[in-house]
């Protein structure tokens, strides 16, 4: 009988799930499949793949509008996992990717009732992705209740961080009750940075910046593969633009918008999270791709106001980290666009960085020439396996 683990990564409207078998001795663990539920809560859609990539199913589901879809989802894919096991594996636990641990939570942490409190407590900080986690969570709870869960924190990778960098300028008070940077997409950046010494070699240590640029857009850098800073901060709002995210803004705009244009705190919620970004400036999209492709002014300048913030966020790390080695590009922008990654190196020279035009266009990995003082990478990630990972370390620890 062979062990599996399940991974879960749940979003507002989406969930998304692996399945890991648990191996012996130190090898990496094995993807046997995986897949997503999408639109749900209004026209849900099934696809799983197997072991090779290949479509093991494609369907539609019964519409479903209840209060929580995802019981729905959790159901279809558990129902899906048990009619394709050939009676060899056997579920031991499911990990979960929570965006927001705080300050309580710096590593990953099987999940009881105590623990959902504290991340119930949470959600305010993360309203696109907590709450979607939570009740993914419940969902296997209530179908599976002797199922151990584990929930891995997006912020964990951060903790690393000197103290400065984690600090805001605010009364002490406030600071001792956990408004401080903590930063995002920790999963990710923690498994490049587990991937670096295969692409670096002995400079994987250096002062490396990771540019996680997808619909959540940040970056993080790195100094002995550990987070220095990041340009995500209290709430995952902060720093670069993105799909519908406003990115770095002034505090007195959020005063603004409520006194003087009599927006609720609901409203200006609204407005920063799913109004902003390409989709505000652009008027059009929140998918860069549509954007390259439009010929529309406002298109153009999104995607001007995109690359200009992440030169400038760029900048800063380099000053954060005392210099740079290394550039890593992944997620789905940072991974598959040829002209986002050259407007940002073209943008960025003054680091010494001299691109290979035919590399970028064949996605690398390397896409520097071979005698450019700083390298410059893509690096497709993985948030799933180090899920995956972490789940099989808890077992272990708790056995």
């Amino acid at each position: 009988m062979h062990d599996v683990i399940l991974v879960l990564d749940s979003g507002s409207s989406s969930l998304k799930f692996a399945v890991y078998e648990i191996t012996s001795g130190a090898a990496p663990l094995s993807r046997l499949a995986h897949g997503q539920v999408e639109g749900l809560g209004t026209h849900p859609h099934f696809t799983a793949f197997d072991a090779e990539g290949h479509e093991a199913d494609n369907s539609l589901l019964p519409a479903n509008s209840s209060a929580n879809p995802h019981e729905q989802a959790m159901g279809t894919v558990l129902a899906w996992l048990q009619a394709h096991r050939d009676g060899t594996h056997r579920l031991v636990a499911a990990g979960h990717r929570v965006v927001h641990g705080g300050r309580v939570f710096a590593s990953p942490v099987r999940i009881n009732s105590e623990v959902l409190l504290k991340l119930d407590a949470l959600s305010s900080l993360a309203p696109l992705h907590q709450p979607p986690a939570l009740r993914a969570i419940r969902a296997l709870q209530a179908r599976l209740p002797e199922l151990p869960q584990v929930a891995c924190f997006d912020t964990a990778f951060h903790r690393t961080q000197p103290e400065v960098a984690q600090a805001y300028a605010l009364p002490r008070s406030l600071s001792d009750q956990g408004i401080r940077r903590y930063g995002f997409h920790g999963l990710s950046y923690q498994y490049i940075s587990q991937t670096l010494p295969q692409f670096l070699g002995d400079k994987a240590g250096g002062k490396v910046v990771v540019a996680h640029l997808g619909n959540g857009a940040s970056m993080c850098g790195m100094k002995g593969q550990r987070s220095m800073a990041t340009t995500m901060g209290f709430t995952a709002l902060d720093g670069l633009v993105m799909g519908t995210r406003c990115g770095n803004l002034d505090p007195g705009v959020v005063l603004h918008l409520i006194e003087q244009k009599g927006l609720s705190p609901a409203e200006v919620s609204d407005l920063l999270y799913k109004r902003s970004g390409l989709l505000g400036v652009s008027g059009l999209s929140s998918d860069l791709r549509e954007l390259l492709d439009s010929d529309a002014p406002t298109a153009q300048e999104a995607i001007e106001l995109f690359v200009y913030r992440a030169v400038r966020e760029l900048g800063s790390l380099v000053a954060a980290l005392g210099g740079l080695d290394a550039l890593v590009f992944t997620a789905g922008i940072g991974e598959h666009s040829t002209e986002i990654r050259q407007r940002i190196c073209e943008q960025s020279q003054w680091l010494g960085i001299e691109m290979d035009q035919q590399a970028n266009a064949q996605h690398g990995p390397r896409i520097t020439a071979a005698d450019s003082p700083v390298s410059v990478w893509v690096i497709p990630t993985n948030e799933e396996s180090v899920i995956a990972e972490a789940v099989q370390q808890v077992l272990v620890l708790q056995r």
